[in-house]
């Protein structure tokens, strides 16, 4: 083994020639430095000091270094009141540590594998430790391997970040920026947001890191400025850029104690980008990198490619020097990036100076969105689409940068922003009866300019240092009065918002209203006549009605019903918010005759639940908002997707009263791959082809199956791994009658937490192991060998831990037992209990006891798949539709139906989707189906075919462990090539009425 002196020299050359940049930062990597009392560091560079130990497999020798270390970095911070990070290494392993509460935490580790050395991943995460690159390109993937959430940046950050909020979540100011940005997104999102702390610590580390960013594009000398300048804008303000860093819910950072050290090595990690070097809407990546996957799902954040954004606006936006560009819901500025650009190519095309180009820029190009997030990653990506020689030329003027935090819905105006021509910001944290309320006659907002002004002003009145607490300054009102020309029948009513303004003060509850009232007043400006915008372009919430809040559903079926937009019934869980978006859009901003562009869910194209919408007239009793559209493309063919659902372009103009025209049926259909890590439309444009197409729409007047009463889903038997089992063997010794020994049987589709669990193992009475089908089990005419699940089922009678007559079963008790403890300590949101979940919507006690001769078809897939099932003691799983049949002639009358091809093209056009059209549910039964009558020859000739159809695909030679995918594959090979195939679907056509 090396000596701890070897290891020294070989990490400090290992620092030296690993191409980390130390030279371009002027960074020594010095040993055996000096700390005081006697002691050395082993190796120091930069803000980082390193440990070095000849093992650390032993936890007392891991425990020792890691007091050892702490010393060190608590006098290196607190010599230089910077954040200091600690690192420990014995050369294989590494690991990196932040200060926490004069402990050493740890935020991020790296093994170097004997076998197989990653010394590349070494440096990448010693460099993503010190920070030290220089000059990167931030492109998309730079951005997410740098500062990502797999990144060693990215885990050191959000550790710190998370320990700064632990430590001081209660104080006022925390407490209140928390709840408004809580507010905000519960209304944005719906049941989708959960209240979370750990969401609040990466918005705000999102959101900080944005505000850097904006400084960065700038070229401003980021690491002399103090934390405070920054998170506050103050830079923005002296160089005359206002809206664009400002006060907001996430600066809570320099008012705790250690938060300043946070921002500056923060700001070191961001100063490693070239941030003049951007093409594209970079900040996307940005939010994408830094908010995971799981959450973004969770929330329905998708943004749309820069590509695609670009193409909407250059079709849109025809004439840029005289369009009004306004994106209502514009995430992290994706299209107002592209409409910027477009706005000032054509404005140096013609020669128009740069300080008019750029005041005829913040005229033209807007965007509002109600996330908090969002609108500051759009404020800066606003700038970088200006670029940084534009906005350090001499030859600019003032910028107000115009995107806005607001609801561009407005469906609570009159609960939550309006009421009787006032603007009315509640101040209270929404659970009191009476709340104090800040209140603005709507006059006010007209000049917008000079209203933001008199709102800063208050909010500095208020918090200014010489204000004793408890006092209203009143006088000093005097000079803003005179300053901003506030005429004398507004003055009281200003002067009451200045009293709680003073006490939201004194409570701790202070700048953020500044915020918080300039921008929530922006979309009623925007919505006056004379400030409508000739161009709405942009991707609207897809949030669905299923995740919205039980107000919010109320509010938005009111909303869809008075416009024509609602459709409900059992499709009702399918609509979602774009629609009514884009319609109350149009209606309060687009100017009649303006230009509309949407990206919103390809089921707006063809679906039932989206007819409302496509006629273009959405008349309700206080407004009249008439579109006549113009064309769509579609985009659910290209590949890979985009998007969780397939997507489509929507394009109209805002027609006068009664001149609506509905959605042509002429569609534009995109096809092709697109190129990985292509973001420009140049880069996408040779992959894709376009060509016309027609859209095929489900027809309006079909009368439904009355099968469809018949078929209810299966049961949701989840978490897998506590109910799917494998039987072993029993032993030498054996185990008695009528017992089973089982272990879970694990499957890699499993996800966190469920698939880190270890596996239940036990000895189960045998009748409680029970047979179950699943999606993927169900070939067309046939089925694979069912799996094995356990279920607490006593005869018809479901039984919990509590039941009575569960210990009459002591193995079954001990299973279920263990099962239901892990389910508590793992169920994550979920409140129901394990039985519940089991028999969520009676899934699983509407099977027993089982009925002889049952139709099953899958829930989803692109082609509809059928079989029949003759063993009661079968349990359908939640993938799957069963229905009982009174003879097997009945359940072969329908798998010749369900199965042949044809159904699946008539039934498409009711299905939802997302990717594809696959979610076949219950859209089966919008076919109007017969019921099997004996006496019918057509039924009964379809009740033959089927059955010489099952015994065809009885007797094929399958290889039943291959996926089941490509055996449904080969059995609808051997379909085709049936001698009944074109009898089957002449038959099933006219059966139809097709």
């Amino acid at each position: 083994m090396r000596s701890e002196a070897t290891l020294q020299a070989d990490v400090r050359q290992l620092l030296l020639g690993g191409g980390l940049n130390l030279a371009d930062h002027d960074l020594d990597v010095d040993l055996e430095t000096q700390v005081g009392d006697g002691r050395r560091i082993d190796v120091e560079v930069g803000c980082t000091v390193i440990e070095v130990k000849k093992d650390l497999s032993s936890p007392a020798v891991l425990k020792a270094a890691e007091k050892q270390l702490a010393g060190y970095v608590t006098a290196r911070a607190e010599g230089t009141k910077q954040q200091y990070t600690g690192v420990l290494t014995d050369g294989a392993e590494w690991r990196a540590y932040h200060l926490q509460d004069g402990e050493l935490a740890l935020g991020t580790e790296f093994t170097l594998k004997a076998t197989q050395p990653d010394r590349i991943g070494l440096l990448a995460w010693l460099e993503g430790v010190l920070s030290t690159a220089r000059g990167v390109r931030p492109t998309p993937a730079e951005i997410t391997r740098k500062l990502g959430a797999e990144s060693a940046s990215y885990a050191m950050d959000r550790a710190v970040l998370a320990s700064l909020y632990d430590r001081h979540k209660n104080l006022p100011t925390v407490q209140l920026k928390r709840q408004l940005w809580a507010r905000l997104l519960g209304k944005a999102l719906g049941t989708q947001f959960h209240d979370d702390d750990a969401l609040f610590i990466e918005h705000t580390l999102l959101v900080n890191s944005g505000e850097i960013i904006a400084h960065l594009v700038l070229g401003e000398p980021i690491t002399e400025l103090t934390p405070a300048t920054i998170l506050l804008g103050q830079r923005f303000h002296q160089a005359q850029l206002y809206g664009v860093v400002e006060a907001d819910f996430f600066d809570w950072v320099i008012e705790v104690d250690d938060g300043e050290p946070f921002v500056r090595s923060l700001a070191r990690r961001l100063e490693r980008f070239d941030w003049s070097q951007v093409e594209h809407d970079v900040l996307k990546a940005l939010y994408e990198s830094v908010i995971g996957a799981d959450t973004r799902r969770s929330l329905g954040e998708y943004y749309t490619p820069d590509w695609l954004a670009e193409q909407v606006v250059a079709t849109a936006v025809t004439n840029p020097l005289e369009q009004r560009v306004l994106d209502p819901s514009c995430g992290s500025g994706t299209f107002l990036f592209h409409a910027a650009r477009r706005y000032l190519t054509a404005a140096t095309e013609a020669r128009v100076p740069l300080r008019t180009a750029l005041d005829g820029l913040t005229s033209h190009v807007a965007g509002i969105d109600l996330h908090p997030v969002a609108v500051a990653l759009a404020r800066v990506t606003y700038l970088l689409a200006i670029g940084r020689d534009r906005l350090t030329s001499d030859e600019r003027g003032p910028i107000r940068v115009p995107v806005y935090l607001g609801d561009s819905l407005q469906w609570q105006q009159r609960l939550d922003l309006f009421d009787q021509d006032h603007l009315v910001i509640r101040t209270g944290p929404g659970n009191q009866f009476e709340e104090p309320e800040l209140r603005f006659s709507e006059h006010l907002l007209a000049d917008d300019i000079r209203f933001d002004l008199l709102v800063d002003r208050l909010a500095q009145l208020a918090n200014g240092p010489h204000r004793p607490p408890g006092t209203v300054p009143l006088r000093a009102l005097d000079g803003t009065f005179n300053r901003l020309a506030v005429a004398e029948a507004d003055r009281p009513e200003i002067t009451d918002n200045f009293r709680i303004l003073c006490e939201l003060v004194d409570e701790g509850r202070n700048h953020i209203w500044s915020y918080y009232i300039r921008n929530l007043a922006r979309p009623m400006w925007l919505a006056r006549g004379e400030n409508r915008v000739d161009v709405l372009v942009g991707n609207p919430p897809w949030l669905t009605y299923r995740n919205m809040s039980r107000e919010m559903q109320q509010t938005f079926k009111e909303m869809s019903a008075e416009r024509g937009l609602w459709h409900g019934g059992e499709v009702a869980t399918h609509q979602d918010l774009s629609a009514l978006f884009v319609a109350r859009a149009v209606q309060q901003y687009l100017t009649v005759g303006g230009t509309l562009a949407f990206v919103v869910p390809n089921a707006v194209l063809d679906r039932p639940y989206f007819a409302g919408f496509r006629t273009g007239r959405y008349h309700a009793e206080s407004e009249h908002t008439d579109i006549a559209f113009t064309g769509s493309w579609d985009l659910r063919r290209l590949r890979p997707h985009f998007f969780p659902r397939g997507a489509a372009v929507v394009f109209g103009r805002r027609a006068g009263r009664d001149g609506a025209h509905p959605l042509p049926v002429a569609t534009e259909r995109w096809t092709g791959k697109l190129p990985r890590d292509t973001h420009a439309w140049d880069g996408v444009a040779a992959h894709i082809t376009r060509e016309p197409a027609h859209l095929t729409l489900a027809p309006a007047d079909l009368v439904d199956s009355p099968y469809r009463s018949r078929f209810e889903t299966g049961a949701t038997i989840y978490p897998k791994n506590l109910f799917f089992v494998h039987p072993q063997q029993a032993g030498g010794l054996g185990l008695g009658g009528g017992r089973t020994r089982v272990r879970s049987a694990r499957s890699s589709a499993e996800k966190k937490p469920w698939k880190d669990l270890p596996d239940l193992e036990g000895i189960v009475e045998s009748q409680f192991i029970r047979p179950v089908m699943l999606g993927e089990s169900v070939l067309p005419y046939r089925v694979l060998p069912p799996r094995k699940v356990v279920l607490p089922l006593e005869g018809a009678t479901l039984m919990d831990g509590e039941h009575p007559h569960l210990d009459r079963y002591p193995d079954l008790a001990q299973w279920w037992r263990q099962a239901e403890q892990r389910w508590a300590e793992h169920r994550s949101t979920d409140r129901l209990t394990l039985v519940q979940r089991l028999n969520f919507r009676r899934g699983l006690s509407l099977q027993v006891p089982g009925t002889p001769l049952r139709v099953v078809y899958g829930a989803s897939g692109m082609h509809v798949v059928a079989a029949l099932v003759d063993d009661p003691s079968m349990v359908m799983e939640h993938a799957l539709y069963w229905g009982t049949v009174a003879s097997r002639e009945e359940g072969m009358y329908l798998c010749a139906i369900l199965n042949t091809p044809v159904t699946t093209e008539l039934v498409r056009p009711f299905m939802s989707y997302g990717k594809d059209e696959r979610h076949v549910d219950k859209s089966l039964w919008n076919l109007p189906i017969p019921l099997y009558d004996a006496g019918d020859p057509k039924h009964r000739r379809l009740a033959e075919l089927g059955e010489a159809e099952a015994a065809r695909i009885a007797a094929l030679d399958l290889d039943e462990s291959t996926y089941f995918v490509r055996l449904r594959q080969i059995v609808r090979q051997g379909m085709a090539q049936s001698p009944h195939a074109e009898e089957l679907d002449t038959l099933v056509g006219e059966l139809l009425d097709q």
